[in-house]
């Protein structure tokens, strides 16, 4: 404090009041010069502030894997999707060249089944590139904050097993980290579809699907995902490459549906408790021929029935099929249903005759275990199928269904899947129905 003393009365001593004043003008200016000096300087490294310089990434990113049931491309960068030349076009960072040949690119069709060329050939397919020269691609004439997924819904879309397997589970599996904030980018649109699946679509994403086929515009994003991540298995989702499991889907559907039932009927041996069963019943192919006989028999074991076909009103069944303990019905895209069954529940899976083994266990016999269903299989006798009306008792049809199979699955599907129906021995599957309540007594 003294040596201040001393500096200002040095200071006082040496400049009059006049002058003084001027040296303090004199020092403000100099410090304002000094301040925009160091601005012209660093100006270059600080961060930009302007929203359109940061909301593109400088740097392009793209991991495009190819697994057994689908190919898909996760992008980040400066992304440009044009419609016009199905083009994903990605701008790439000259820097960049030593890692990517400027013309190559990956082609897509976006559908999880690509072993299978008959549904593939349905899929629209879309290029996905990487373009050194930003000039060269097409301007941006609609711009989006938020991610998106690229899928189709060629293929089978409309069975209901496939619109689940192929479409539904995969598009959960990869949207559900986003939150909601992520645009549905849909080629191949079917409207009917769109309807009938709005309440999932709603609950994975707060935007309205694009029909991308048809848009004129240019659409700029700085991620997306082209094409969806799918299990192997069907009806599944592989937890090692994904955060979330089939208990937690079936979580989902009971939240988008409003399902109140979570655990099946635990039985008593009191004799008060009543399960409920349902029969899917079928109108065309693969039918049961004496349903009230087997609802008969089943009341007689103390289920409480219900007869049912699957309808398009996916609200309406889902409640119905969530109200039940245990589900049966003849193999075939009704027992996809199985999803809304409440945990630790029972499905029955009816397998016809025709060597569908494998693959009718493989299609919901599998998939139960992640689902925490209880899986029974009933396999029918030649007796009970209708086939035996249309072939003789030593024709292959009935006796050596390999026969049939080597003729490709047109002819196999033609025969054992379009052709046969069901007129179950109700005393022989009394046995898989007493089964059944045994489960639920576990």
């Amino acid at each position: 404090m003294r040596e201040k003393i001393m500096y200002d009365t040095i200071f006082a001593r040496s400049f009059s009041r006049s002058d003084q004043k001027k040296l303090g003008y004199v020092a403000f200016f100099g410090c304002l010069l000094i301040a925009f000096s160091f601005c012209l300087v660093f100006r270059p490294y600080s961060s930009p502030l302007s929203v359109r310089s940061n909301s593109v990434p400088k740097r392009m990113k793209i991991a495009c894997s190819s697994e057994k049931r689908s190919d898909f491309c996760e992008i980040n960068g400066d992304i440009r999707i044009d419609a016009k030349s199905s083009t994903v076009f990605i701008s790439a960072a000259s820097s960049q060249q030593s890692i990517l040949e400027e013309n190559s690119a990956w082609i897509i069709r976006p559908y999880t089944r690509k072993e299978d060329e008959y549904a593939m050939s349905t899929v629209r397919k879309w290029s996905v590139k990487p373009v050194v020269d930003s000039n060269a691609i097409p301007q941006c004439n609609q711009n989006h904050s938020v991610p998106a997924i690229l899928f189709s819904l060629g293929g089978y879309s409309g069975n209901n097993y496939h619109d689940f397997t192929d479409i539904i589970i995969p598009l959960y599996s990869t949207a559900r980290l986003f939150d909601g904030q992520v645009k549905f980018l849909i080629t191949n649109r079917n409207p009917w579809w769109i309807n009938k699946f709005q309440i999932l679509l709603q609950k994975l994403s707060n935007y309205k699907a694009i029909d991308i086929d048809n848009e004129d515009n240019i659409h700029c994003f700085t991620s997306v995902i082209v094409g969806l991540k799918r299990s192997p298995k069907e009806l599944s989702i592989d937890p090692s490459k994904s955060p979330y499991s089939m208990k937690d889907f079936r979580k989902f559907l009971r939240s988008a549906y409003s399902l109140n039932k979570t655990t099946a009927i635990k039985m008593e041996d009191d004799g008060k408790t009543k399960p409920r069963l349902l029969i899917i019943s079928r109108n065309r192919t693969r039918t049961f021929t004496n349903t009230d006989e087997i609802a008969r028999m089943a009341r007689n074991l103390s289920f409480e029935v219900v007869v049912a076909e699957a309808e398009r009103n996916i609200q309406n069944f889902a409640e119905m099929v969530n109200s039940c303990d245990v589900m049966m019905g003849v193999h075939g895209a009704g027992l996809t249903n199985m999803v809304f069954l409440p945990e630790n529940a029972v499905l029955i899976q009816i397998i016809p005759i025709g060597g569908v083994d494998w693959p009718a266990r493989a299609a919901f016999g599998e998939p139960s275990k992640d689902m925490n269903i209880r899986y029974l299989d009933y396999k029918i006798k030649k007796e009970e199928s209708s086939l035996i009306q249309q072939y003789p008792p030593d024709h292959d049809v009935l006796n050596n269904p390999s026969s049939i199979w080597k003729k490709g699955w047109l002819a196999l599907k033609a025969v054992y899947l379009d052709k046969q129906n069901v007129n179950l021995d109700v005393n022989r599957f009394r046995h898989t129905l007493l089964r059944a309540l045994e489960l639920l007594h576990q």
